[in-house]
């Protein structure tokens, strides 16, 4: 079959599933993973899904293994959307190297070898990769050291693998959005809020500059974007990191 395929990480959270929507929505097949195998379950009752995989990326031989199957699915891949993340927060004296080493893995290091295992059959396509950073990534966020190192990794990432496969008309992109509207956002209020998670909200929101008007952005918004940079009519944006966040990282 010559329609497309994109494969979605982090699938079975908020953002994940919104981009399996928008994706199936526009025509593509729509490969899925997660560690969550309920959640991906529940997607697959919103979603017509190509294929959709429980596993665990931390694995550099699971990436390989998931790349296999959906690659032996669909015969193809034209885009990859890292949307897995975790966040912790707090100060770096009191971080555990069991947090540091979820958050690394989990943000950096899948998506690194998830996208090593893709590049070959994004070579044949001369698709392109979007990778979910945020504006963590490349401006500090107080009591957030261990989330804005592993974002600014993996948007430096983005910018490497996009010189490095613009000869084979590959495309890597990065988006940088804000606080999202979705239930990893009500995670760190309940865990992060000191028992006040409307009050956590409360003082992200007043970082915004528009004042009693702002929001979180929803996810629906992050999936428009994502769409239209893997399209082929957006084949010059390479190498971007684009921020989605209603001006919160552009200065004070």
């Amino acid at each position: 079959m010559t329609q497309p395929v994109v494969l979605i990480t982090g699938a079975a959270g908020g953002l994940g599933s919104a981009l399996a929507r928008r994706f199936a929505a526009g025509g593509w097949r729509v490969a899925v993973t997660d560690i969550n195998s309920d959640g991906l379950h529940a997607l697959a009752k919103q979603v017509a899904l190509t294929t959709s995989e429980a596993i665990d990326l931390r694995s550099p031989a699971n990436c390989r293994e998931l790349l296999s199957r959906v690659l032996a699915s669909t015969g193809r891949l034209d885009a990859l959307v890292n949307a897995a993340g975790v966040w912790r927060e707090g100060p770096v004296e009191s971080c555990s190297e069991d947090d540091f080493d979820l958050v690394m893995d989990v943000n950096l290091k899948a998506a690194f070898f998830i996208c090593a295992a893709a590049i070959p059959a994004l070579r044949e396509s001369r698709g392109g990769i979007v990778n979910i950073a945020s504006d963590a990534g490349h401006q500090g966020n107080r009591n957030a050291a261990l989330y804005c190192a592993s974002k600014g990794a993996l948007t430096l990432l983005s910018k490497t693998l996009a010189l490095d496969l613009a000869p084979d008309g590959v495309r890597v992109n990065c988006v940088s959005p804000g606080d999202i509207a979705t239930p990893m956002l009500d995670f760190q209020a309940e865990r992060y809020g000191n028992g006040d998670p409307v009050g956590y909200k409360s003082e992200l929101l007043a970082l915004y500059p528009q004042g009693q008007n702002a929001r979180f952005i929803r996810p629906e918004e992050i999936a428009e974007l994502v769409w239209f940079l893997c399209q082929p009519y957006a084949e010059a944006i390479t190498g971007a990191n684009l921020a989605i966040d209603f001006g919160l990282s552009a200065g004070k």
